[in-house]
């Protein structure tokens, strides 16, 4: 790697192109620029809208209004509002499309003229996604953001951000390489990429000239892309597909600078702007909303796993950072950011800030009365997790269920409420499995070049700004404590079905 320039002077009176920003992540990555460097010429904003007026009210009403940015907010006063028409351009459109669905033929050029970085975090992370959706948006959405770059004149980087976890469920030692068009995971030959966006449509007009009710459709797609990433060996749609957009932007980058970063299991900010804001319910914390909200009894994992959690902010500056390092470099560049090379989160450790942190601070229901928790049972194979669940759930289910036939549905809230935790549970562990027993450590080493390079840069202005992307300073004791769970409770537990 070369000797890493200045981060600030590099985003200053840039042009950037952000895609997903209205998703957790893109929101972050908007913030930090304009937070640490107000001079960035302007921020392009894709958005899904039919009409500049409408992009306009979502970016206002999803993104700019959110906590997240309530540093910048308190910086600008009431000069808030004039700052950010100054930055930011939201833009009407869909990657989905062509041209990125972008009609107006004066902004499209204009863009075309003026961006120099494009940021592609759009994606649908939905595991069990539509095949059709998450193919249009994880995989033809990556080539159309890559087209586009091709067709601006002075494109220095398309930065795409991916996930850890295209590398399926393999073990060991995972390294930074990038994927070769039409590679598979269990070495079964003939995946294409193109049959598979036709069958996928295909598979769309037979069940429209069938005149499938929209459930059938919605399921059928689904089953379709689990069925698809199963037999290439991909757990579920979400990575398969992000798996293949990274295919596509490898074999036909050409001459464009491409570098992709990929997270393993985002969580809560560490620190910057604020410890603990999280949007939505991520991976992890279904487990930490199950457990306080006493839907989810039992604690899944396996002492030999490592669970590989890195904190938003980390992931943003090394996104950042990563830009600035490879801008115009031939190479495709690959990132992993994650903490289970440098400091490992033994699973069962969950179990324990879990209990502790709710034990002290339950919480309220709807009728004021406090969650109770117990201490978790530990389940360390899904053998023992369906028996758990069968003693624990289902036998009495159907005790409760004959109880309320013979006294008249007097039973059926007791009923209802539990097949509502079986669901929960079964969803939960159908859908992370994969990740609550994930064997593999992802090599790290690009990633530490870029921790170095920052070190070694000499700014102390831009260290303190951006070299928070190592995770062995984490103490994990204190960041699930006092940072990730209470901002698990504070943004997400209101937004969870009760």
């Amino acid at each position: 790697m070369e000797e890493l320039g200045s981060i600030l002077k590099f985003l200053e009176n840039r042009s950037i192109l952000v895609t997903g920003f209205t998703g957790f992540l893109g929101k972050m990555f908007v913030e930090k620029i304009l937070r640490v460097q107000p001079k960035v010429k302007r921020l392009f904003l894709l958005i899904r809208a039919t009409d500049i007026k409408t992009a306009t009210q979502r970016l206002h009403n999803e993104v700019i209004g959110k906590e997240v940015f309530k540093i910048v907010r308190e910086k600008y006063g009431e000069g808030f509002d004039a700052f950010i028409s100054e930055k930011i351009m939201p833009v009407a459109g869909d990657i989905a499309d062509e041209n990125l669905g972008i009609v107006d033929s004066k902004t499209r050029e204009a863009m075309w003229r003026e961006i120099t970085v494009i940021v592609n975090l759009a994606a649908t992370t939905n595991f069990k996604a539509r095949y059709d959706v998450a193919l249009s948006i994880n995989t033809l959405g990556a080539k159309n953001v890559l087209d586009f770059a091709k067709q601006c004149a002075k494109t220095d980087l398309l930065m795409h951000v991916s996930t850890a976890y295209v590398c399926g469920d393999k073990s060991g030692l995972l390294v930074e390489k990038p994927f070769h068009i039409g590679e598979t995971l269990n070495g079964s030959t003939g995946l294409d990429i193109q049959k598979e966006l036709s069958l996928a449509n295909e598979t769309l007009e037979e069940l429209r000239s069938q005149k499938a009710t929209k459930d059938k459709e919605k399921v059928a797609m689904k089953e379709l892309g689990l069925q698809r990433a199963r037999m290439y060996g991909w757990p579920n749609t979400y990575v398969f597909t992000k798996a293949l957009g990274e295919m596509l932007i490898g074999h036909f980058k050409e001459n464009i600078p491409v570098a992709t970063v990929r997270p393993t299991i985002i969580t809560s900010t560490y620190k910057d702007p604020f410890p603990g804001w999280i949007e939505g319910i991520r991976t992890l914390d279904f487990l930490t909303v199950g457990y306080g909200k006493g839907k989810l009894g039992c604690f899944l994992g396996d002492p030999d796993c490592i669970l590989d959690v890195i904190p938003a902010d980390m992931v943003v500056n090394a996104i950042i950072v990563a830009i600035v390092a490879s801008a115009n470099q031939p190479s495709l560049l690959i990132y992993q950011v994650g903490s289970s090379m440098r400091n490992p989160l033994n699973p069962f450790v969950l179990r324990e800030y879990g209990y502790s942190y709710f034990s002290k601070h339950p919480w309220i229901q709807k009728n004021g009365n406090p969650v109770r928790v117990s201490e978790p049972i530990v389940l360390t194979s899904m053998d023992s997790f369906r028996r758990y669940m069968n003693i624990r759930y289902v036998l009495p289910l159907k005790v409760f269920e004959l109880l309320n036939i013979i006294c008249c549905r007097y039973f059926e809230r007791i009923c209802a409420k539990i097949n509502r935790n079986i669901k929960f549970a079964f969803d939960f562990v159908d859908i992370y499995k994969s990740y609550i027993f994930f064997k593999g450590r992802f090599d790290d080493l690009n990633t530490e070049r870029l921790r170095v390079a920052v070190r070694e840069a000499g700014s102390v202005l831009e260290a303190d700004a951006f070299n928070n992307f190592d995770p062995e300073c984490i103490d994990w004791d204190d960041y699930f404590m006092n940072a990730h769970i209470p901002g698990v409770v504070k943004f997400c537990f209101q937004m969870a079905d009760t």
